[in-house]
């Protein structure tokens, strides 16, 4: 919010506050950390399966942010505990939903459907008529991936579905829990319960898929990539933006979805793809610029 304490002259508009402008690039790194992440940590499927991958992607997130924010969680009250136990298990439902979806639909597909979660943040907290526009332009974009096909795999577009609904719910969360505890220190809280939920179908999955060095390495990539840098900078994020300018401009993810499918995994969009990848950088850009 701009302070309105002595009237601008007539002319060009004030450029944004360095509040804002660090804000929309924690979230512009953390799209690309995140997809760059999940590229890496889909080519692991074939050694330790999607679960597997996020098993091991939760432990090193859940690690690393620990360590970081080292949080004193004896000394949390009940209010600042339900939402840290709530986004714990929204982040881990998050991840196995999303990374089983693109081991059946593909990166740029799976991502572009759990974008529908931010999208709907964008539509229910905006009263702009620009952000509403710009939302409905980015959903044409989604409507137009996602274009139902002879092949189409709707268990895949469920878990899509599913981590959409997710991801909604982890913009909300993660909203709150910075509200309530200082730092990181609810994020990194988070993490860790997270983690510890995926100890025993960790362990299971490891055991009956015998992992490789080069799996391990792309899981535990993935985990610092998609979890531990994300987690950090979209709880950062959340305290410098609204949660709907957060949710419009989250469209960036399928793009960069569909660029790290196409360097990481050999996964080519088509032309009517890239048509909507393209509506949704325009309305990304043009959200930022008029925010």
């Amino acid at each position: 919010m701009r302070t309105t304490a002595q009237r601008a002259p007539a002319g060009p508009a004030a450029p944004a506050e360095p509040g804002r402008a660090a804000g929309i690039a924690m979230m512009l790194g953390s799209g690309v950390s995140n997809q760059t992440g999940a590229a890496l940590g889909a080519t692991a499927f074939d050694v330790l399966g999607p679960a597997g991958v996020v098993a091991v992607r939760q432990w090193v997130a859940a690690a690393v942010l620990l360590a970081i924010g080292r949080p004193r969680v004896r000394s949390f009250t009940w209010a600042q505990w339900w939402p840290v136990l709530l986004l714990a298990a929204v982040y881990a439902t998050m991840n196995l939903s999303l990374y089983t979806a693109i081991d059946r639909i593909g990166l740029g597909l799976a991502v572009t459907l759990e974008f529908l979660g931010p999208l709907a943040v964008a539509l229910s907290g905006s009263r702009r008529a620009l952000d509403l526009g710009c939302a409905a332009v980015a959903a044409a974009g989604v409507v137009a991936l996602s274009r139902p096909q002879p092949t189409t795999d709707y268990v895949g577009i469920g878990l899509g579905l599913l981590a959409a609904a997710c991801w909604a719910s982890y913009i909300l969360l993660n909203r709150s829990v910075g509200r309530r505890l200082p730092g990181v220190a609810g994020t990194a809280a988070a993490a860790g319960m997270s983690g510890l939920l995926f100890v025993p179908v960790g362990v299971v999955v490891l055991l009956s898929h015998p992992p490789t060095p080069a799996a391990l390495w792309c899981a535990a990539a993935a985990g610092v990539l998609s979890s531990a840098v994300p987690f950090l900078t979209d709880v950062l994020a959340l305290r410098r933006v609204p949660a709907h300018f957060f949710g419009v401009f989250m469209s960036v993810n399928p793009v960069v979805a569909a660029l790290a499918g196409l360097l990481f995994l050999d996964q080519t969009p088509e032309a009517i793809e890239w048509l909507a990848i393209t509506a949704i950088v325009t309305a990304n850009a043009i959200s930022t610029w008029r925010g």
